[in-house]
């Protein structure tokens, strides 16, 4: 048995799992987000709460492991950004302790017991409030000792001239420091920026698409760029990693019109051609975090991870 958490900024999720098929979540709690003590104290009461002693603790987080450093980079909850996190949880609460990015928790999850099962290379896909991703190979995810990879959101990569007929685009200021980047681009976020650039209206992405759907053209226009945009990116994606099925996540993979859309176009420009949908909506809807999470410490487990690891 294994204490799976997924931590966000305003709660804790917290799950004993035996086995991938048996994950019991428990009420979720508060995060303490500015108290190292506090959140630890959150944690130890989950594990005691199982009633035995587990084999390790597994952590979603949506940040991710330095691999250099070794510190957590969680902008989200201050007590634990710029920490060597598993060394500082292991010596607290003395177990094994296992960390993930959240994206890449999904992507675990979607493998295992989601869209992905029975496909070798998955790469699992978030767009919504930002763009993410996570790649899983043969079973074992990348960024198993943290890292960067699956970040397909970011970098200047986002074209400056799309759609049919071709419009020219601005450079969008991203968080990151970047200027160009997909998650500035094509997010939530991002298809409000287009959508106010090319109609010079300010509308909310859950008003553009509805706007959309019922043909305005406007909307169908800065979808029409959207799809554009984002299906070289993400082909280029597919080309790179052989990736035979894309699980999608985050509020946009909501919209199947729009997920039929997007996986047409990169169909369309990929190497391998599919006689069947490549980018789909994720099947692990509830708790992807703690799914993954649990699969994460089961296999470390199962590969013979144990207490002497700490």
């Amino acid at each position: 048995m294994i204490v799976c958490f997924d931590i966000g900024g305003t709660a804790i999720k917290g799950a004993f799992a035996y086995s991938p098929d048996d994950i019991r979540p428990v009420p979720r709690q508060p995060t303490p987000t500015t108290d190292f003590n506090a959140f630890v104290a959150v944690m130890r009461s989950v594990i005691e709460a199982a009633g035995e002693r587990p084999d390790c603790v597994a952590l979603s987080i949506a940040g991710i492991i330095d691999p250099d450093t070794q510190r957590a980079v969680v902008a989200n909850v201050p007590c634990i950004h710029g920490r060597r996190l598993q060394d500082d949880l292991q010596s607290a609460l003395g177990l094994p302790v296992l960390i993930a990015n959240d994206a890449d928790c999904f992507v675990l999850a979607e493998t295992g017991a989601g869209a992905g099962r029975g496909h070798r290379v998955v790469f699992g896909v978030i767009l919504g409030t930002g763009i993410g991703g996570g790649l899983v190979i043969d079973g074992q995810l990348i960024n198993r000792d943290g890292g960067f990879a699956g970040e397909w959101g970011h970098g200047p990569v986002a074209a400056t001239e799309a759609g049919n007929p071709p419009v020219r685009l601005p450079r969008f200021q991203c968080g990151c420091g970047l200027q160009g980047c997909l998650d500035v681009t094509c997010s939530a976020r991002g298809m409000e920026n287009l959508h106010t650039h090319l109609s010079g209206k300010s509308l909310s992405s859950e008003e553009i698409i509805s706007a959309w759907q019922t043909g305005d053209p406007e909307a169908e226009r800065t979808i029409n760029v959207y799809v554009d945009i984002i299906s070289g990116p993400l082909a280029l994606v597919a080309n790179i990693t052989g990736a035979t099925i894309m699980p999608v996540g985050g509020g946009l993979s909501n919209v199947s019109a729009l997920l039929t859309h997007i996986d047409e176009a990169v169909r369309a420009r990929i190497l391998r051609k599919f006689d069947r949908p490549l980018v789909v909506r994720a099947e692990c809807q509830i708790e992807p975090g703690l799914i993954g999470a649990a699969i994460l410490g089961l296999g470390a487990v199962a590969g013979g991870l144990t207490r002497a690891a700490i």
